[in-house]
């Protein structure tokens, strides 16, 4: 599903230049739920944005679902995130003026989706969710645990063949986040390959593989002994 080669992202600082990615090589096959893991400026971010499409390397290869992401212009990596990839991110990302139903169509509306198709498969993603009675409900009326929920929902509705999740738990109580953890294993048990960045070891620990960073590099990758399941 996912195989980067070499991978190099360069910063600059002032005068000085620092390898956030420091010849990253990795391989993702179809169905894993990989966390990737590491402390602050370590390069797990930068990844996430490389392969998410919304950052580009400086050197090396990136081949995503047997396409050369590689070189291609903003134009047609846009079109990759949007049929290729679901996102789901700390802050939720919701828009407040739209209730939940319509937040969760918005990728559909950028893809031409028709409306009547669009309404059913929101709602089809909601139902799997568990949100199917909060349609009419603007995000300021629900919980974190239930925005994180739609967040996924509107991941997954263009049914894409990567979820990637950056710290999805990282604004919520424990109680919610076991909820969030449950949906991503269903969602992998369905078959969906789900990349998650976070710090948080415990929640680490529900996913099947974890790829460590320290200093740009991968310093650690492994199956998941003593796997947590919900």
């Amino acid at each position: 599903m996912i195989e980067v080669n070499n991978l190099i992202k360069t910063y600059k600082s002032g005068e000085e230049s620092f390898n956030a990615l420091d010849d990253i090589s990795l391989k993702i096959d179809k169905g894993e739920f990989t966390a990737i893991m590491g402390p602050s400026g370590s390069g797990k971010s930068t990844l996430m944005n490389v392969l998410g499409c919304l950052d580009r390397v400086n050197s090396g290869k990136y081949t995503l679902n047997h396409k050369d992401v590689s070189n291609m212009t903003d134009g047609e990596l846009a079109t990759i995130r949007n049929k290729e990839i679901g996102f789901v991110f700390q802050a939720f990302n919701l828009l407040p003026r739209m209730n939940i139903l319509e937040n969760v169509e918005l990728p559909m509306t950028y893809s031409g989706v028709p409306f009547k198709t669009r309404r059913e498969r929101a709602m089809e993603a909601l139902e799997k969710v568990g949100l199917k009675d909060r349609v009419t409900h603007r995000p300021n009326e629900i919980s974190g645990g239930q925005k994180q929920r739609v967040a996924i929902a509107r991941a997954i509705v263009n049914r894409p063949n990567v979820i990637m999740a950056d710290e999805p738990t990282g604004n919520l109580d424990s109680k919610s986040s076991i909820e969030i953890m449950r949906i991503f294993q269903q969602l992998n048990d369905e078959g969906a390959t789900v990349i998650m960045v976070t710090h948080e070891p415990e929640i680490a620990q529900h996913c099947k593989r974890i790829v460590s960073f320290r200093d740009g590099k991968i310093v650690e990758d492994m199956q998941v002994q003593n796997r947590i399941l919900l």
